[in-house]
């Protein structure tokens, strides 16, 4: 009861956002596995401080009923983060906010629709440079004896043994240690039931920026110290090879810091979505049009 009282006492004297925000609007993309069930936290806290929390289950994830198996190009992936962005009201631009394999799929989707996203927001997410595959941040000469995501890896060959993977598993005794090592024990007992086979094809996939596209919106990294997955050497290598706006230090924090550490992330988020605009030194070129496969992908979505 008192702790009841204590939070309706808070949420009272709470002070509203400042009017100069270029966005109250953020949109939370998940990583490999997951679903937008694991922002939950996320998604009260933000709400709570006044913001708007939108969130997706890419193809393949959370409650999306496609065979993760059948997912065969990064655009079938994140169809349902570009879809949400391709309906906002032309005047409103997002904060996309990535976490791990989500870090590929928000970059595609700075480059498909950069004029609505102001800032990105990469949690120990995979943030690569143009030409880059997800999975080239965990190449085999990147990878020590100690590391544990190769241990969990399980591969799934949908089509037979002798053909490529289709998707990929985590051995379900690993990943505590991999991904949930500082959670709390029911976040880590959620995730064990709930997280799915990952598709293995858009891990593959060499995405296509452009410096005048993707280049043109704001990148913000955020690190987790006591990550056992995308490891701080693996974030330290991302970060140098592709350099944001500004790095950011989540200490204490696996790899999922939505459950290790829900309310130093949301403090992160706050000062990121109030950092200022930067001032235009002169008016802004027209954009050149995105690459064939992302036009391929805006026809689509337009029938």
């Amino acid at each position: 009861m008192i702790e009841v009282c204590f939070s309706l006492l808070l949420s009272f004297f709470q002070p509203g956002l400042p009017d100069n925000l270029e966005s109250k609007h953020f949109v939370l993309v998940h990583g490999a596995g997951n679903g937008a069930w694991c922002w939950y936290k996320s998604i009260a806290l933000l709400e709570e401080s006044g913001f708007t929390a939108s969130t997706v289950d890419l193809t393949g994830s959370g409650i999306d009923h496609t065979d993760p198996n059948t997912i065969s190009t990064l655009s079938q992936y994140v169809k349902p983060l570009l879809s949400l962005l391709e309906k906002l009201p032309d005047n409103e631009k997002v904060i996309l906010v990535g976490h791990d394999f989500g870090g590929a799929c928000i970059s595609y989707a700075m480059e498909a629709f950069p004029t609505k996203i102001c800032k990105a927001v990469f949690v120990s997410a995979a943030m690569v440079a143009n030409g880059q595959r997800a999975s080239d941040i965990f190449a085999p000469e990147l990878i020590t004896a100690d590391d544990l995501l190769p241990k969990a890896q399980q591969f799934v060959y949908a089509n037979g043994s002798s053909s490529v993977p289709t998707a990929l598993e985590f051995d379900k005794s690993l990943i505590k240690d991999l991904f949930f090592n500082q959670s709390p024990a029911k976040d880590v007992a959620l995730a064990t039931v709930s997280l799915r086979p990952v598709p293995f094809a858009p891990t593959l996939e060499r995405l296509c920026l452009t410096q005048e596209r993707y280049g043109s919106v704001r990148r913000f990294f955020i690190q987790t110290t006591d990550d056992c997955a995308l490891t701080p050497a693996l974030q330290e290598r991302l970060i140098s090879s592709n350099p944001p706006e500004k790095v950011f230090l989540l200490k204490g924090s696996d790899h999922s810091p939505f459950f290790s550490k829900p309310q130093s992330l949301h403090k992160l988020l706050l000062e990121i979505a109030q950092i200022e605009p930067l001032k235009p030194s002169s008016p802004s070129p027209p954009l050149p049009p995105p690459p064939p496969s992302l036009q391929d992908t805006e026809e689509q979505q337009q029938r």
